[in-house]
């Protein structure tokens, strides 16, 4: 099915956030009929953005006769598909698009594509930096902020698409395929939303269903499953490990103070003991597949190389924000899953009072044991979560719960030492207390700069 054979009838938007606004958008400067739903009815500032375009809008509810009528429902990625008028229009027949194959049937450009649990954001955006050292001009966006659509409703100079990734956008591809595709690492995450991490799993897997034999797949080895997975792919593989060599001819082997990239053309060792703003194994791990990545579509190693030197890592990523009275304060909000908790306690030896929770995805806080027995000594308890953190750890190390994160602060300060690590990694959404992981970040740097001033 075409979009020129449903001219006739309409695509129905669902949800409008940046995604949903921009796709509504791109589809009706291409000559569709389009439809928006939101049900949240705060979205009329943003609908009104739209029935100024002559797009009509229903906020506030879901209409089912609305769904069911659709030629086609376009969930933007954050709305769950199993939403009841969602389920009841694709039982009668109404199919299901995505962004990611929306946009494959206009791109023209080769694409990047980043995906996997943690690192996401930071990959992309220096796959994007590297590019542009070597003088290309990529457009870098997805599930980063900028709707990938966006590029093609202004396509300026642009040679090559960087684009993160998310298994929301991956659950609704049927035919995207990227030239290169990154798949950086899994571990448990959204398991409100999928029922089993199995799911999740094959979800994440999904990146490479439609490569063949010209496009190149970037694969972090220690993905379980790996050598099994591997097999079932249509394209070349470029793995990358901190734990053996190369596993596979061409790829990337992580030291702990460098990393050695050998392709066809290619044998290069990358020193990276000197890089401050990516410290640790995760952070040289993304690296590695930042660099094979752009080695796949053929930039040169030394601007690659120049990417790399002068990237500035992201804010709320383990970011040493103040020292006080010798203890070290670290921002690493963005870990909102387990995984990244575990990546985050791998940079320091040990004396970390962590600061932790939020709103739980599913969260199974036991997996955290093991890296807090060995380096945590106090958790400080914040959010929703705070209940089952002090049942989790209550007989692995002292855990004080905390109301505010003003209160989080200074209570990790006080039980704090000389060359102690005060680290808000909270393995937890956001959304309990605050909009974003990003705000989270913003009032721990507040409390704990107020603290430094006293």
């Amino acid at each position: 099915m075409t979009l020129q054979e449903k001219k006739s009838s309409y695509f129905l938007i669902i949800g409008l956030g940046t995604s949903g606004i921009s796709m509504a958008k791109f589809l009706h400067a291409s000559g569709q009929e389009v439809v928006a739903t939101d049900i949240d009815p705060a979205r009329t500032d943003r609908a009104k953005q739209l029935n100024d375009l002559g797009i009509r809008t229903e906020i506030g509810f879901h209409n089912p006769k609305t769904f069911n009528q659709a030629a086609v429902l376009v969930p933007s990625p954050g709305i769950p598909l199993t939403l009841e008028p969602i389920k009841t229009a694709a039982a009668r027949g109404v199919p299901i698009s995505g962004e990611l194959d929306i946009f494959s049937r206009y791109n023209d450009l080769p694409i990047i594509a980043i995906t996997g649990t943690n690192g996401k954001t930071s990959t992309t955006t220096l796959i994007g930096d590297m590019l542009t050292a070597c003088g290309r001009t990529p457009f870098v966006g997805g599930n980063i902020g900028t709707p990938l659509v966006d590029h093609l409703m202004n396509k300026r100079n642009t040679d090559v698409i960087v684009a993160e990734i998310s298994s929301f956008q991956l659950d609704l591809a049927k035919t995207f395929k990227p030239d290169v595709g990154v798949l950086l690492n899994i571990s448990e995450d959204h398991l409100d939303r999928y029922d089993t991490y199995t799911a999740y799993e094959t979800s994440k897997w999904r990146l490479f269903d439609h490569q063949d034999a010209d496009d190149k797949a970037v694969i972090n080895h220690s993905i379980s499953g790996f050598e099994k997975k591997i097999k079932t792919l249509r394209s070349r593989v470029f793995a990358f490990s901190s734990t053996q060599g190369i596993p596979t001819p061409w790829g990337a082997h992580i030291g702990s103070n460098d990393i050695q990239v050998i392709t066809k053309a290619l044998n290069y060792r990358i020193k990276t003991d000197v890089l401050k703003e990516l410290q640790g194994t995760h952070n040289r791990e993304n690296i590695a597949a930042a660099v094979l990545a752009c080695l796949a579509v053929d930039a040169d190693i030394n601007g690659i190389l120049n990417g790399l030197n002068t990237f500035k890592n992201l804010p709320h990523r383990m970011k040493l924000i103040h020292t006080i009275d010798g203890i070290s304060f670290y921002d690493d909000s963005k870990a909102t899953n387990t995984d990244a908790v575990i990546r985050a306690l791998a940079c320091f030896d040990k004396n970390v009072l962590l600061i932790l929770g939020g709103r739980e995805k599913g969260t199974n806080f036991s997996l955290l044991i093991p890296a807090v027995q060995h380096r945590v000594k106090t958790i400080i308890a914040i959010g929703e979560s705070r209940k089952h953190i002090q049942e989790t750890f209550e007989n692995v190390c002292r855990v004080i719960p905390a109301d505010t994160m003003k209160d989080a602060v200074q209570k990790a300060f006080n039980a704090a030492a000389g060359d102690d690590v005060v680290l808000l990694s909270p393995a937890c959404a956001s959304f309990d207390m605050y909009a974003n992981y990003a705000q989270r970040g913003t009032d721990f740097i507040t409390h704990v700069t107020e603290l430094g001033n006293k």
